[in-house]
């Protein structure tokens, strides 16, 4: 279970009633763009299991395989990194150094947190404008196996791009403004 540390003076206005409450629609459309994202997700990760489960059968059979089974289960695990990565910001499941969290002073854990939120809302749009740049440009080439145009290829990591530089944003502002999740049933002691 986690609560907001917040400060008692109520700066922050309508935008931290926003965010501590925020309306029905967006609650409900950010639930829907995080169901999608996670079903392409899961869909994804299922192709990649039967995928190469599909490739050590062809291994033992009489007959040639299928070329396209491995050049689909990459581009899967394309997509899966790329797809789902907004979904981890959302709901702080990345891959982060927690040591910060541990630190006793709330500016310092809110200053952090904003600052790497902020790094990585701007990494999302440099990917995202590549991204945006490889589909205009590379719908000429195809795979190899498949002949899937690579514009296609761009186009569904684009998707998580988006999404992890928008929801960066939003939790940079979330940050700055409410303050930094703190995790009530930590055990370690903190940091002094």
């Amino acid at each position: 279970m986690t609560s907001v540390t917040s400060e008692p003076d109520a700066r922050g206005g309508p935008v931290r009633t926003f965010f501590e409450h925020p309306p029905r629609w967006v609650s409900r459309t950010v639930r829907t763009l995080t169901a999608i994202e996670l079903a392409i997700g899961i869909a994804a990760l299922l192709l990649i299991f039967f995928l190469v489960m599909a490739q050590a059968v062809q291994r033992y059979l009489p007959f040639d395989g299928w070329p396209w089974t491995g050049e689909l289960a990459r581009f899967c695990l394309v997509w899966l990194t790329f797809v789902v990565a907004g979904v981890l910001v959302t709901t702080d499941s990345h891959i982060a150094i927690e040591m910060v969290d541990a630190v006793d002073n709330e500016v310092v854990r809110r200053l952090v947190r904003v600052i790497s939120c902020v790094v990585v809302a701007a990494v999302g749009v440099g990917l995202t404008a590549e991204a945006w740049s490889l589909i205009e440009t590379q719908s000429i080439l195809k795979s190899p196996a498949m002949r899937m145009p690579m514009s296609w290829f761009y186009a569904i990591s684009l998707i998580g791009f988006v999404s992890t530089t928008l929801r960066a944003s939003v939790a940079a502002v979330q940050y700055a403004v409410v303050g930094v999740p703190q995790d009530q049933s930590r055990s370690e002691a903190p940091v002094e």
